[in-house]
């Protein structure tokens, strides 16, 4: 594989049927890959299968020896009732690293009390701080205002050299500005 943390041949995923492929992409350590296209074109779908939640079809999935994933959902579960903090709710993520200054600001809130760009800030920090080595970001700009997107692109840029991105996003100026490259699906 090269050094490749995953990659993907002629991939053809889906659930009773493929809905995106054939795809083919590789993922290197310290590289920010974009998924773009239109909605309903099966971006999240190639994440799920990355992760296992779908079937794949057709194609090879290559992925490194031991590799781990982190995996932002494009829809983070934020029950109506969370009674515990957002540090508690880092440990329990497993976040290895300190928060931003920004975040740790209302991180003694509850977590049922935080907006939707805060409860989103506080997922892919969950996992861009987390130990794994490829993460998965389902539209981490859901919910975020300019500070936060700007937050979130200064992190993707100063990326551990031993870790990878796939990202998926709807917004392409902010593919363009954070991604090393940018793969089309469906359309």
């Amino acid at each position: 594989m090269s050094g490749a943390l995953i990659r993907a041949e002629d991939l053809e995923v889906g659930y009773a049927q493929p809905v995106v492929g054939p795809l083919s992409f590789t993922v290197l350590p310290g590289e920010v890959v974009g998924l773009a296209g239109p909605n309903g074109s099966g971006k999240s779908t190639v994440l799920k299968a990355l992760a296992n939640h779908v079937r794949v079809f057709a194609g090879n999935m290559h992925r490194r020896s031991e590799l781990t994933i982190g995996w932002l959902q494009q829809q983070p579960l934020q029950l109506p009732e969370m009674p515990f903090n957002g540090w508690e709710y880092l440990r329990y993520a497993r976040a290895a690293d300190a928060p931003p200054a920004h975040l740790a600001a209302w991180l003694d809130q509850r977590v049922d009390s935080l907006s939707g760009g805060q409860f989103q800030l506080l997922n892919v920090w969950a996992v861009l701080s987390s130990v794994a080595e490829l993460l998965l970001l389902d539209e981490p700009t859901n919910n975020l205002d300019v500070e936060g997107e700007q937050s979130l692109a200064n992190t993707l840029k100063q990326l551990e050299q031993r870790r990878g991105v796939l990202l998926v996003s709807h917004d392409r100026a902010f593919l363009e500005r954070v991604c090393d490259r940018v793969l089309e699906v469906g359309g």
